[in-house]
């Protein structure tokens, strides 16, 4: 298989540290991709007879509707394609048995199935399930932005608040852009990179994977493994979440919305610099963004990106030390 190929032609090149520090970053992406659809294939191979399930659907005007669907392979989304073209483009995720779930994670038990939306009266899981996808794009976008030669280290995601005002993304640079400081124009060809993610309309894609696949997903990289451990050790199931969106496989803290265009408004509105960290100079990225069907007019918008421009004070994530901004150096990356 092509996933098999790619996985050992990766494998080879993360030998011995020294490959390590030559593979790309096209090169990681690849392997971790190509390592998530082999895990993938082999849950579902879990399944290989179908064996059929009852889902009761919960909700406005589906009281009462059973869907029989397919056991280990029927997601959420199954569901809503046979319910109507509302449900289908207006749900961002689902309840399974009260339950949190990803609209694309398959169904492995008869359940009851509802399904969230961004205007439904308590819409606060939607809600945050959005905040958090709209910082996994962010990093997305950052982990692509600059030339192969620099290192880019996204940390955890921040937990943050809808109410803080922006979502955040935390990452190291490579040390040789220390004293780099975006510009405006820098943050600008950010919003377009993430626009072009958006304009996709790309699914998340969920999976759980025991700890050593995380590990091996994430070998090239110390500080996820690290992540990977603290989420395992967190977990009642000793599980970790990964999603993939395009060929960009991340860990999260929580569930995501079913997909990239389900953002409409996106913006990335500040690059700090917070401090040193564990793992080197750490920044914070931030942003802010509407979904689709609750844009805002382009006053109150204003207000609100001066508001999301300001450093979001993060107590668990705070650094050891503060660090005094660097002037720029005369040259600086530019975003790809």
């Amino acid at each position: 298989m092509a996933c098999g190929r790619v996985c050992q032609m990766v494998q080879r090149r993360l030998a011995s540290s020294a490959a390590a520090e030559r593979i790309s970053a096209a090169e990681v992406r690849s392997w971790r991709s190509a390592l998530f659809s082999k895990e993938r294939d082999r849950q579902r191979s879990l399944y290989p007879r179908i064996e059929k399930i009852e889902v009761t659907m919960q909700g406005p005007g589906l009281q009462g509707t059973l869907l029989v669907m397919n056991k280990g392979l029927s997601t959420p989304h199954s569901c809503a394609r046979h319910l109507t073209e509302w449900h289908l483009s207006s749900a961002a995720l689902a309840l399974v048995d009260g339950e949190p779930w990803h609209l694309h994670r398959p169904l492995t038990r008869s359940c009851s199935l509802t399904l969230l939306t961004f205007k439904d009266n308590n819409p606060q899981l939607a809600n945050q399930a959005y905040w958090r996808s709209c910082a996994a794009l962010l990093g997305q976008v950052l982990d692509n932005a600059f030339k192969e030669e620099y290192s880019v280290d996204l940390l955890q995601i921040p937990e943050v608040p809808v109410t803080a005002g922006a979502f955040c993304c935390d990452l190291v640079l490579d040390p040789r852009l220390d004293s780099w400081i975006p510009s405006e124009e820098s943050l600008r060809s950010l919003t377009r990179e993430a626009n072009q993610l958006i304009h996709k309309d790309l699914p998340w894609e969920p999976l759980e994977v025991t700890p050593p696949v995380a590990l091996e997903i994430f070998s090239h990289s110390r500080c996820k493994q690290e992540e990977v451990q603290e989420k395992a050790s967190q977990s009642p199931s000793g599980t970790v979440s990964l999603y993939r969106c395009g060929d960009h496989v991340l860990l999260a803290g929580g569930t995501l919305v079913a997909r990239t265009g389900l953002c409409c408004q996106y913006e990335v509105t500040a690059l700090h610099t917070v401090g040193e960290g564990q793992w080197g100079l750490q920044r914070r990225a931030q942003g802010l963004s509407l979904p689709f069907n609750l844009t805002a007019h382009h006053s109150v918008w204003r207000k609100l990106k001066k508001r999301a421009e300001k450093l979001v004070e993060i107590q668990s994530s705070a650094p050891s030390e503060s660090v005094t901004t660097p002037t720029p150096p005369e040259a600086t990356p530019s975003s790809s």
